[in-house]
């Protein structure tokens, strides 16, 4: 997988203010990739970024994340919808206009460091 991809999906899932959240698609968005990957990367790569708050487009994860990404949003002050599968994320989603100018602001330092140490 491309370097410089997962770095682009890891500074926009760093920059998701505590307590909200995005779905895979909002990422792909403000990146310019699709869904999928955005997942494929946080699959593979977002152990040390704040993965629990990226959730499905309905605000849902998977079975298999569920309760351990719960319990962070229990500490965020997201409640769980009724249904237990994630939140409302009308209610909780990020401003992704700032999100966006987070990313961009990032990705640019990010780029001049890359380029400070070649």
């Amino acid at each position: 997988m491309d370097e410089l991809l997962v770095e682009k999906v890891l500074i926009v899932v760093e920059h998701i203010p505590r307590g909200r959240v995005v779905s895979y698609g909002d990422i792909a968005g403000i990146v310019g990739i699709g869904p999928r990957q955005a997942g494929s990367v946080l699959r593979h790569h977002g152990s040390a970024v704040p993965w629990w708050r990226v959730t499905n487009h309905a605000g849902d994860h998977i079975a298999e994340i569920r309760e351990r990404a719960h319990e962070h949003w229990a500490e965020e002050g997201i409640l769980v919808k009724p249904n237990g599968l994630g939140c409302r994320i009308c209610d909780y989603r990020a401003d992704l206009s700032q999100l966006a100018e987070d990313y961009e602001q990032a990705l640019a330092e990010t780029l001049r460091h890359a380029d400070e140490d070649s």
